[in-house]
């Protein structure tokens, strides 16, 4: 017999969430904009105060991209507090708290959780199968928990693990390594689900696992980083986990 699978741990953006075409530039000139006090929707904006609101947001925008390349290049996580500071905000002000519910809000339209994930995690639990997350992100766990009970999966979930409370981020070996834990499940009965050939499918068969590719995000090339991997499976909907695990679960002929 195959062995047992005792749990599915999933990636967030691209996988749980469908991908979108975000202009990732805009979701800092929102922010900066609240700092400045420059309303999204004001009229009569004068050209020293959207200039300063743009160069901030040029500021946070370098930062942010020099955190996600020493995640691809050195696996070392990164949080939005931290990318705020080295910006040269203080994430705690007020405005600064005005300004990230703004950012929040640029962002919602992007966040929701596939449909499919609901009956998914379901079949899943049905099955006697833990559910996990494993998210590589600058964002918080109460943020990501947030979406998730917004969106009436939350209960479904036995253990999440995010990169912002980590020092690492995926591939490297102790991202995957908590999340097991948090799912409690060793790497040969565990399941990881992607969109990443890097990070997703790489970094779990790294440690043993096996590793569901779902190939539907258009990455940005400098996102990509080269590998020469092949996925235990592939999948083009969600709701094809459930027939890929019971075809591993089920015992082999003869």
């Amino acid at each position: 017999m195959n062995p047992r699978i005792d749990a599915v741990i999933f990636d967030w953006g691209g996988t749980l969430t469908p991908w979108h075409e975000v202009d990732l530039g805009e979701q800092w000139r929102v922010y900066a904009r609240e700092v400045h006090g420059i309303p999204l929707d004001s009229p009569e904006i004068s050209a020293a105060d959207l200039a300063a609101a743009h160069d901030l947001a040029d500021r946070i925008i370098a930062v942010e991209d020099q955190a996600w390349r020493r995640g691809r290049e050195e696996h070392a996580s990164a949080r939005i507090d931290d990318i705020l500071a080295a910006a040269g905000l203080d994430p705690d002000h007020d405005r600064a708290l005005l300004a990230l519910a703004a950012y929040r809000g640029f962002w919602e339209p992007h966040t929701y959780t596939d449909p499919q994930v609901k009956p998914l995690w379901e079949g899943l639990r049905d099955r006697g199968i833990r559910i996990g997350v494993l998210s590589n992100t600058i964002w918080t766990r109460d943020y990501h928990r947030g979406i998730f009970a917004r969106d009436g999966v939350l209960d479904l979930l036995d253990g999440d693990v995010y990169s912002s409370e980590l020092h690492v981020v995926k591939p490297h070996r102790e991202a995957f390594e908590a999340a097991l834990a948090a799912v409690g499940a060793r790497p040969e009965h565990a399941v990881y689900v992607g969109d990443r050939l890097f990070e997703d499918v790489h970094g779990p068969q790294a440690i043993g696992m096996r590793a569901i590719w779902i190939p539907h995000s258009d990455l940005p090339p400098n996102q990509v980083v080269p590998v020469e991997v092949t996925p235990d499976a592939t999948v083009h909907e969600l709701i094809e986990i459930l027939d890929v695990v019971d075809g591993w679960r089920a015992p082999r002929a003869g």
